[in-house]
């Protein structure tokens, strides 16, 4: 009785707190596990917003050394000091393979900075605190998108998008989504990471918007079917400092797992997760010093039902139809194959990888740096690394191949103006290259001679997401075979690839050894088992 007695308050005491939970909107099944605030209940949060950096002075109130945090780091800065090549790195310097450049192409390609209102790469991001945007990150409802010309914005009035089409999309509720932030997810990373290039798994290869919601044999790591990680699992996050770049790769993670309170917590690597024999079997040990883990364990790229762009050839730009208006033209698959403003496209799903030693150092091609057109293809970013480095391993990439502007006097790839917010420019409906190429470079700070050709180029994009299951990891006879996927890999001997004489003379003799002393053997049991019948 008295234990009853004291178990029927407690419970009395449990449902009035449920209860007042109820009355004032939210419960604990309202908010994710671990969560200590609702930000529902916070008076600052009702709104109304007219702008998203309102939302932001609003974030700051309590979270106050936030916005100083992010503008410390790349994802806002969008520049780096590579600490090997001295190399200046970021998107306002260096030259890609898709659309080039980001200067000149603004408001457009900041519509994925993580704040508002950067409208010219010359300058640096607007240092105001109010101008991070913090809803790109914590967006909990899926409801939060910016506009393609908004510079970082989302809209704010009832708009035609796209314009023409007649169809009148309306703003964000900006006070429902801030009501609702939480921890950054996959589709927070995604809504930028997925739709680098321009569209959904244009650029990467291995990122597009399957991976929000994956099946396990897609990426075991993200499925809700396997452990379902968010993106900051692995890039962990310090003072908004998110772990692993592509600018700074760390090819061969040799400090094992990153345990709290030994290690740093700031290493997004396979090893960090599995250590350095995650393996049962002794042999496939064996190979992770030398192989990358993604190398066997991710069997194909772009595998999610989305394609991803493997060639872009600038060179076709301008060609119009029978009317004299730009054409848009799709392949058999309903990707885009060509456009007049931007010339002609490639696109493919479930690639095998291409496969190169690389000990994680990158350089890559700036704006200023000179070349030599007579060496095609052109790496715009020259990886390295050999089998006798011992930081290098087998790696799988994306190669992403096309043809770029190139100018023959000052020997540089160029910066093209690719997009207008204004779909009635001259630029956008009459493509002409030598206005663009004036435009971007001018808008660069770039020299231009006004004499230019096209040149083949390469870029190599490091795998490392789309991750199968064990049991759907390449087998051995992948690799080890005469045309296998390592038929390209040089500067080491592999068995069943490659031919020595004197180790096939060897193998061989062994082979015919143990054969004609089987035979032996097997000859004189017989030999014995007739004579004594005979004896019998």
């Amino acid at each position: 009785m008295e234990q009853a007695a004291r178990i029927i308050p407690l419970y009395l005491l449990l449902l009035i707190l449920a209860s007042a939970a109820r009355i004032s909107g939210a419960t604990t099944q309202d908010l994710a596990p671990g969560t200590t605030a609702d930000h529902a209940r916070f008076e600052s949060l009702q709104g109304p917003f007219s702008s998203g950096p309102q939302v932001t002075e609003a974030c700051l109130a309590c979270h106050t050394e936030a916005a100083k945090q992010l503008q410390q780091t790349l994802h806002w800065t969008w520049e780096y000091n590579h600490p090997q090549t001295g190399q200046l790195l970021g998107k306002r310097h260096v030259i890609n393979s898709f659309c080039g450049s980001v200067t000149s192409n603004e408001p457009r390609c900041t519509s994925c900075h993580t704040g508002y209102g950067w409208t010219d790469m010359n300058q640096p991001p607007p240092s105001t605190e109010s101008s991070v945007d913090c809803l790109v990150c914590h967006d909990t409802t899926g409801e939060y998108w910016k506009i393609a010309t908004g510079a970082g914005h989302p809209i704010y009035q009832p708009m035609e998008l796209p314009k023409g089409s007649g169809k009148i999309v309306q703003p964000p509720d900006l006070a429902a989504i801030a009501r609702q932030v939480g921890s950054s997810g996959r589709q927070n990373c995604g809504s930028c990471h997925f739709n680098g290039g321009g569209a959904d798994g244009v650029k990467h290869g291995d990122l597009d918007s399957s991976l929000v919601d994956p099946p396990r044999s897609l990426d075991v790591h993200m499925s809700p079917q396997g452990a379902n990680l968010s993106c900051a699992d692995c890039h962990t996050t310090t003072a908004h400092s998110v772990a692993g770049s592509r600018y700074l790769i760390d090819a061969r993670d040799t400090s094992g797992i990153d345990i709290p309170g030994h290690t740093d917590m700031s290493r997004a690597s396979c090893e960090s997760c599995h250590g350095m024999a995650p393996h049962s079997e002794a042999k496939l040990n064996d190979h992770v010093d030398k192989v990358a883990c993604q190398s066997c364990h991710i069997p194909e790229f772009a595998r999610g039902g989305i394609a991803t762009k493997v060639w872009w050839d600038w060179s076709s730009a301008g060609q119009l139809d029978a009317q004299g208006k730009p054409m848009q033209l799709f392949d058999e698959h309903g990707h885009v194959k060509y456009l007049s403003t931007k010339g002609s496209f490639k696109h493919a799903e479930n690639v095998v990888p291409e496969y190169r030693w690389f000990d994680g150092q990158v350089r890559y091609t700036l704006k200023e740096e000179k070349l030599d057109a007579s060496r095609q293809p052109i790496q715009i970013n020259k990886i390295q690394g050999s089998y006798n480095d011992p930081n290098a391993r087998i790696w799988p990439f994306k190669i992403m191949r096309g043809k770029q502007p190139y100018d023959l006097v000052n020997k540089t790839l160029l910066v093209t103006h690719v997009f207008s917010p204004d779909d009635d420019t001259a630029l956008w409906t009459n493509f002409n290259w030598e206005k663009a190429l004036q435009a971007g470079t001018a808008a660069a700070g770039q020299p231009f001679s006004g004499q230019f050709d096209f040149v083949t180029t390469e870029m190599y994009w490091p795998l490392a997401h789309m991750v199968a299951p064990a049991e759907n990891a390449l087998e051995c006879s992948a690799c080890h075979a005469r045309d296998g996927r390592l038929a390209g890999v040089g500067g080491f001997y592999l068995p069943s690839r490659d031919r020595n004489f004197w180790l096939d003379t060897l193998g061989w003799s062994a082979v015919f050894l143990v054969a004609a002393g089987s035979a032996a053997h097997a000859g004189a049991r017989i030999f014995v088992f007739l004579r004594r019948r005979r004896k019998s």
